[in-house]
């Protein structure tokens, strides 16, 4: 009898001592344990076990609360957009910049680049460290009217920007336009019910938020890159094994693919109807009039300047004919 209470106490000691080593991880994600981020980071706490760590995935319908219980230590990582993420690592969270990416082909090659050995160091920020950088999809401009469609015709109207990013405010600013302070949790509510005329968000925000009420009968979405949204994968250093980030980066990287096919999945389920192209002669100066405010942002130290280097060359690589590659001030 003894020995058995000596194994069980042994046993009881092991349980605790694993569950002491358990690493907590805070996922936003806006349909909470159904969404697709969820279902991503569910096959990430599998594969993390191969890294040495026992993940545990903790839900969060509200970004600004997961941020916070990571800053609080209530979490050992978070999933978060890059945005929100930026405060963590400014060079990962400047990937979401103003047309800093132009296409799906350029989003791809920079997730594939942040998984590379070489930008390691870039990825920490004292204790915390970027493990991880996904594409969740380009936002575009969504319109309660689709005759809102030139700049020109933006001014005056009310936008949704992100109160935690003061590089939106300053952009919607610039045109004429008049910021409406908004998160995550409410900005599909004020484009819905009136609030605002104009919000910025990638297609797979459209069911969840039920943003065909807000583009009601007479509004589009325009089909125009404004920035990629990104997911983030931010861990404490000291709560996970040596080497851990490097390896669960090069797993994020591996689901490229997949997210990839996700979001064009995403963007063709929405109806015909709600898609608006601008004329081809304008768009080069919208691409002028985001590429100005990206290096003004950059000059006032809201971009990381490694960051915006690195994501021009990508363009140039995918567009080397653009106007942008012969100029130097990016």
């Amino acid at each position: 009898m003894k020995k058995i209470a000596l194994a069980m106490a042994a046993a009881s000691v092991f349980t605790l001592s694993n569950t002491a080593q358990a690493q907590t991880v805070c996922v936003f994600d806006l349909l909470g344990t159904a969404g697709d981020t969820y279902t991503l980071m569910k096959d990430y706490a599998l594969a993390a076990k191969g890294w040495g760590a026992d993940v545990q995935l903790k839900a969060y319908t509200d970004e600004r609360v997961a941020a916070e219980d990571f800053k609080a230590g209530k979490c050992d990582a978070v999933s978060l957009t890059g945005m929100r993420g930026r405060q963590f690592n400014t060079f990962t969270g400047s990937i979401d910049a103003i047309g800093a990416i132009s296409s799906n082909k350029v989003a791809q090659s920079v997730m594939q680049l942040m998984a590379s050995p070489k930008l390691a160091s870039n990825m920490v920020n004292g204790n915390y460290e970027v493990a991880g950088v996904v594409p969740l999809g380009t936002a575009y401009l969504m319109v309660n009217d689709r005759s809102i469609n030139t700049i020109a015709k933006a001014a005056g109207k009310k936008v949704a920007v992100l109160d935690y990013d003061k590089a939106q405010a300053k952009m919607v600013q610039q045109i004429g336009a008049q910021p409406v302070s908004a998160d995550i949790t409410n900005f599909g509510s004020k484009f819905n019910n009136g609030q605002v005329d104009i919000i910025g968000a990638p297609a797979m925000a459209f069911k969840p938020l039920e943003l065909h009420k807000g583009l009601g009968s007479k509004g589009a979405i325009v089909r125009f890159p404004i920035l990629q949204v990104t997911g983030n994968v931010v861990i404490r250093k000291d709560k996970f094994p040596a080497g851990y980030g490097q390896k669960s980066r090069t797993w994020i990287a591996s689901q490229l693919p997949r997210m990839t096919s996700l979001i064009s999945k995403t963007e063709a389920a929405i109806p015909a109807k709600y898609w608006m192209d601008i004329p081809a002669n304008d768009r080069v100066g919208y691409v002028k009039l985001m590429r100005e405010s990206r290096i003004a942002l950059t000059k006032e130290g809201l971009y990381n300047k490694s960051m915006m280097s690195l994501l021009k060359r990508a363009r140039c690589q995918v567009e080397p004919s653009s106007f942008e590659c012969a100029l130097k001030d990016e």
